[in-house]
């Protein structure tokens, strides 16, 4: 009796006492964290806020929380055991979260930062420890709202699988990239319906069921996988039963049948599915019995628990620190340009604008239509982030609960092409374009690796952005659309004088 008793202290899970130098410097090292990486915070608690396709983010502390509190029994008779080793993987994150920030990625500054908390982590639970919640750790990734990029994309699939539906069937139709028109009907596949959100969601949530329903990393990585094929599929036939509906009954029934059959119910019928297809290969998590310690595990040491967060902490405020040495205020070149010209159709109201800090605003009206026209000239040292914010400021379109992007091309070859963005709540539209090494920038990721090259080697060009809006407009019909678009096309038209002065300010 006497010897089960003295043994059993040593397999009991961490007392608080034991753990306190761990918590303590994880505490310390999490609030370095924050301060490190706030600006990373505050944008992804946005996008949880502000949009339906990552609401279900602010589940993931808790789910993290209960998978941890879930592998409790296997964490029995451990001991955080502080190491400076993990410390070193801090060191490629640091350099990717610098790439990202120059870049003006901001999933990439979240992916990397929330990288680093998770090192942190390491460092203070020790590598047997860390392991046993490594399921917990790694689903911390979830905070980040990544995967907007994908949009472009699930829209090319999504119409493939329309276009396929619809010959299949035999119903006559045509496809102009991503509008489909069919007798009676027409379809644009929208950014909206895309199909992220829904696969967002079926990500995260198939990666929690394949933690808590298989052992093996066969069983979790086939589940994961089908985690992303089949929402994929299932939105695919979704848009094509909606536009079948459309063919039949009208598009009006079929719009309804849109916000019906992708809201709540579709998303749990296929999620149902789902996991009804997984459960005949469910696995025994049953925890087994914890194997014996002959020698009882020492409790960290405040010394070593605090150099393991330190060394986290400093390794991760390299990049911060560089980033925000180059991106101390720096005004914008001074440079003379005109201003915008009136037109036929839009009037300018008010006093004519000067050009000041580097931003040009002037108001017209256009037959009763309010459009306000802006002209921003930033930096030398501008990233890629400055530059959409610059256009964010111009256009508006952080404001919207829904947004629809195209390509408008004038006749003047010298014209660059507008970034055409058609919102609602508020009903806006807008175009905008930007001028970088003295033509227009050429987007994507070339666009954004030469402003970011020239931001650490100090380039000499003055990236510039012209942005156009027409506010409280009519967008619900295609023929309110063209006429907004009319609108926009003379007025853009009409400004030869200022687009051609454009390139020599944003010249090296």
């Amino acid at each position: 009796m006497t010897a089960s008793r003295l043994a059993t202290p040593a397999h009991s899970p961490a007392t608080l006492r034991e753990s306190a130098p761990a918590l303590l410097a994880g505490l310390l090292g999490l609030a370095a964290w924050a301060l490190l990486f706030r600006t990373e915070a505050m944008a992804a608690v946005q996008v949880w806020m502000t949009s339906t396709a990552y609401s279900h983010c602010v589940f993931v502390l808790p789910i993290a929380a209960w998978l941890a509190w879930d592998r409790r029994e296997a964490a029995r008779g451990l001991r955080p055991r502080p190491t400076v080793w993990p410390a070193l993987a801090v060191l490629p994150c640091a350099a990717a979260w610098f790439a990202a920030e120059r870049l003006g990625i901001m999933e990439g500054r979240q992916l990397t930062a929330v990288s680093m908390l998770i090192a942190l982590a390491v460092a203070l639970l020790g590598w047997r420890l860390a392991w046993v919640f490594s399921s917990a750790l790694g689903y911390l990734l979830f905070l980040v709202p990544f995967g907007s990029f994908l949009t472009p994309y699930l829209q090319i699939v999504t119409t493939w699988w329309v276009e396929t539906g619809l010959n299949v069937l035999g119903i006559p139709h045509v496809v102009d990239a991503f509008t489909i028109e069919v007798p009676g009907a027409m379809f644009y596949v929208a950014e909206a319906c895309a199909g992220l959100r829904f696969l967002i969601a079926a990500v995260a949530f198939g990666v929690l069921y394949a933690c808590l329903t298989y052992r093996s990393l066969g069983r979790r990585l086939a589940f994961i996988a089908a985690s992303i094929a089949v929402p994929i599929v299932a939105n695919g036939l979704r848009a094509l039963g909606i536009v079948v509906a459309g063919y039949l009954i009208g598009s009006a029934e079929a719009a309804t049948a849109d916000h019906l059959i992708y809201g709540w119910g579709f998303f749990s019928v296929v999620i149902l599915l789902l996991t009804l297809a997984g459960l005949p290969f469910r696995q025994d998590l049953t925890a087994a019995a914890p194997t014996v310690i002959a020698t009882p595990q020492t409790a960290p040491k405040l010394a070593s628990a605090l150099a393991a967060a330190a060394s986290v902490a400093v390794l991760a405020a390299v990049a911060p620190l560089a980033a925000w040495q180059l991106n101390r205020a720096e005004p914008p070149p001074a440079v003379t340009l005109p201003g915008f010209a009136a037109t036929k159709d839009c009037l300018p109201m008010g006093d004519p604008p000067v050009l000041a800090s580097g931003v040009l605003v002037q108001h017209f009206s256009c037959g009763g239509i309010g459009l306000t026209a802006s002209l921003r000239v930033l930096p030398q040292r501008a990233t890629p982030a400055a530059l959409r914010l610059a256009r964010a400021a111009a256009t508006g379109e952080q404001d919207a609960a829904d947004a629809t992007t195209s390509t408008l091309t004038l006749d003047n070859p010298a014209a660059p092409s507008w970034r055409v963005v058609e919102m609602h709540e508020p009903d806006r539209m807008s175009a905008s374009a930007a001028w970088t090494h003295g033509a227009p920038d050429p987007g994507g990721l070339s666009g954004r690796l030469r402003m970011a090259i020239d931001s650490v080697a100090g380039g000499s060009a003055a990236p510039v952005l012209m942005g156009v809006a027409l506010d409280n407009v009519r967008l619900i019909h295609s023929d309110d659309r063209e006429a907004v678009l009319a609108v926009l096309r003379g007025f853009l038209s009409g400004q030869d004088k200022l687009l051609a002065a454009i390139p020599a300010v944003a010249a090296p």
